[in-house]
């Protein structure tokens, strides 16, 4: 068809129809939408974060709203990797839609352990590794906070994975450069930027938190230019493909994060004011490409002018 816009986009080896992925967290197992949206118009499903054992997460209340955002303190439920091969993954294997299986552990070998039974599962395009989680072998300091345990859970999940690696990085780092060259040495085959970040919101009429924890982590609109900012320092520190994810509402968004060195990104907080979200801004985001006369959506990625670094 004349005019035509190509919206697929290269995540390493691994090609999606367009790059439009529904984050980790905000889109259940993905299959509890079907009844909402198309599934296969969507470039990628990330599921909820898997553990080698299931976690009945954190007390309630778990999301709270903020100015332009969203707290949430859900504490990494899900039914466990070895339920979610079992009851969840043969519905998805009906979706053309690359799956990509968030992993997360609070040892090395706990997320070494998680991508070994997947590893027995068929219908999965790649692992995502949540390095936000505390390293209870290590006095409880996050994963993602320092490049040498970057360095151990990446390798290991490496030596294990046969499926391409994305590392999705805490934005509550002083130096994500540093974190990111850290992944990309180990064996990362893509990186996702960022995670949510650290914040509280209080009750000034209790005097306690509006969460069934003191803080969470915060995402939604306002935490955009925050994450733009980091998805352009990481791609000036390495060379793997990177997945932005951060107050993505609308096509424009998209194309800033592609602009800035993007390959594809995430929709997250926006799937819990609409289902239907994902698929909204792939319209849109076609739509806008036509109008711009961009043929091939791939070209826009990292075509930032600057006139300084």
């Amino acid at each position: 068809m004349p005019g035509a816009v190509d919206l697929s986009v290269n995540i390493g080896a691994l090609r999606l129809a367009n790059p439009i992925l529904a984050a980790s967290g905000t889109f259940g197992y993905g299959v509890e939408f079907a009844h909402l949206l198309n599934l296969n118009r969507l470039g990628g499903i990330v599921v909820k974060g898997l553990s080698l054992e299931p976690i009945a997460g954190a007390p309630a209340p778990r999301l709270c709203e903020t100015p332009s955002g969203m707290l949430n303190a859900v504490g990494l439920q899900n039914v466990g990797v070895r339920a979610f091969v079992a009851e969840k993954l043969p519905a998805l294997r009906a979706y053309r839609t690359a799956v990509i299986a968030n992993v997360f552990g609070y040892t090395v070998e706990e997320y070494a352990g998680v991508i070994q039974v997947l590893e027995d599962a068929g219908g999965l395009a790649a692992y995502e590794l949540n390095i936000s989680c505390p390293n209870t072998a290590h006095g409880g300091i996050q994963f993602g906070s320092d490049p040498r345990m970057v360095s151990e859970v990446v390798a290991a999940a490496r030596h294990v994975a046969r499926r391409p690696l994305w590392v999705k990085l805490s934005p509550n780092v002083t130096d994500i450069a540093a974190i990111a060259q850290a992944a990309e040495d180990s064996g990362a085959d893509a990186l996702t930027v960022a995670n949510t970040y650290q914040a509280m919101s209080v009750d000034v009429r209790t005097r306690k938190s509006r969460l069934g924890r003191i803080t969470g982590g915060l995402s939604g609109p306002a935490i955009r230019p925050i994450t733009l900012r980091l998805v352009h320092e990481a791609r000036r520190a390495v060379k793997l493909p990177i997945v932005g994810l951060g107050g993505i509402e609308k096509a424009e968004d998209v194309l800033e994060y592609l602009i800035v060195g993007a390959a594809a990104v995430q929709v997250g907080t926006a799937n819990f004011s609409d289902p239907a979200a994902c698929e909204k801004i792939i319209a849109d985001l076609e739509r806008a490409c036509r109008r711009a006369n961009i043929l091939k959506i791939s070209n826009l990625i990292g075509t930032l002018e600057a006139d300084c670094t």
